[in-house]
C-alpha cells in the first residue's frame, strides 16, 4: 500500500449519514448533544473534526491536544463543521463500496466498530477511568485501516484474499497508522489504536489501550478482517475479576447497547 504511505488517501463515506448531519447543522436549534451523536456516527468526519480542532487556527498548538469530539465541536463551532461536512458530501460519491462481498465485510466491520466504541465508552466510565469521549472516539476510528482497504479493494485484485496475518500487517501496521496520520488523529489515540494487535490488558486496566482491548474482547460481533484478539482468561481465573465482575459486565453491556443505537444502528446506510 505504497499509495497510503505517500498520503494518497481518499475515504469512502455514507451519503445518508453525512446528509443527516448536514440537515441537522442547518437547523440553528440543533442541540450540541445531537450534533456530537451525528458526528460520531461517521468515522471519517469524527476524525477530521478532532483534527481541525487541533489545528493552529483553533489554538491546538498552544496547549494539550483535543482528543474527543465534544471538545472539538465546541472549539470549532457549527459553521466550520458545516464546511467540513459539505466537503465530505462532495468527495464521498466516488468512494462508495458497491461490490456485494466487500459491502458485506464493510457492514460487519461497521457493526463491530459501533459495538467496540460503545463498549469502550462504558469500560472507560466504569473500569479504566479514562476520558469517556476519548474512548468512544478511539473505538469509532480503531478499524479505519480496514475501511480504507475495503474502499480500495476493487482496484487491487487479490488484496482481500483470506489471509489473516496479511490483514493484520496491512491494516494495523501499515495502512491504519498512515490513515490516522493523514487524518491528524491525536497521538495518544493513534498510539493506542496502533498497539491493539500486539498488546495484552494490563492489571489493573487503566489506559486507553486497555479500554480498547477490553472492548474488542467483549464485542459481540467480531471484525471480519485480520486476526482475532488474544483471548482473556475465563472469568474466575483472572485478576480482571477484581475490577470487572459479572454484575458490572452486565451493566456495561446494557449501557453499550443503548450507545450503539445512539450511534446510528448497525447499518452503514
Amino acid at each position: 500500500m505504497a499509495q497510503a504511505a505517500r498520503g494518497e488517501i481518499s475515504f469512502p463515506t455514507s451519503v445518508n449519514a453525512v446528509l443527516r448531519l448536514q440537515r441537522a447543522l442547518d437547523d440553528p436549534d440543533c442541540p450540541l448533544d445531537e450534533t456530537i451523536r451525528l458526528v460520531l456516527a461517521e468515522p471519517q468526519l469524527a476524525a477530521r473534526t478532532v483534527a481541525l480542532a487541533n489545528s493552529a487556527a483553533f489554538g491546538g498548538s498552544g496547549g494539550p491536544p483535543v482528543t474527543n469530539v465534544r471538545a472539538a465541536v465546541t472549539r470549532i463551532g457549527y459553521r466550520r463543521l458545516q464546511a467540513l461536512v459539505a466537503s465530505l458530501v462532495v468527495r464521498q460519491f466516488g468512494a462508495r463500496i458497491n461490490d456485494p462481498g466487500l459491502r458485506a465485510k464493510a457492514e460487519q466491520l461497521w457493526q463491530h466498530t459501533t459495538h467496540v466504541a460503545a463498549l469502550a465508552a462504558s469500560m472507560a466510565r466504569h473500569v479504566t477511568g479514562v476520558n469517556v469521549d476519548t474512548a468512544l472516539f478511539a473505538g469509532i476510528i480503531h478499524e479505519m485501516g480496514g475501511f480504507y482497504l475495503l474502499s480500495r479493494a476493487d482496484e487491487f485484485p487479490g488484496l482481500l484474499d483470506d489471509d489473516p496475518e496479511k490483514w493484520g500487517e496491512l491494516c494495523e501496521d501499515v495502512v491504519g497508522l498512515e490513515v490516522l496520520k493523514k487524518l491528524a488523529v491525536p497521538e495518544p489515540v493513534a498510539e493506542a489504536v496502533g498497539e491493539l494487535r500486539r498488546s495484552w490488558v494490563s492489571m489493573p486496566p487503566s489506559t486507553l489501550l486497555d479500554t480498547l482491548l477490553l472492548a474488542n474482547h467483549f464485542a459481540p460481533i467480531p471484525s471480519p478482517l485480520g486476526t482475532a484478539p488474544a483471548p482473556l482468561p475465563e472469568h474466575g481465573e483472572s485478576a480482571l475479576d477484581f475490577v470487572l465482575d459479572e454484575e458490572m459486565l452486565d451493566t456495561i453491556r446494557a449501557e453499550a447497547l443503548e450507545t450503539c443505537a445512539a450511534l446510528g444502528g448497525p447499518s452503514l446506510v
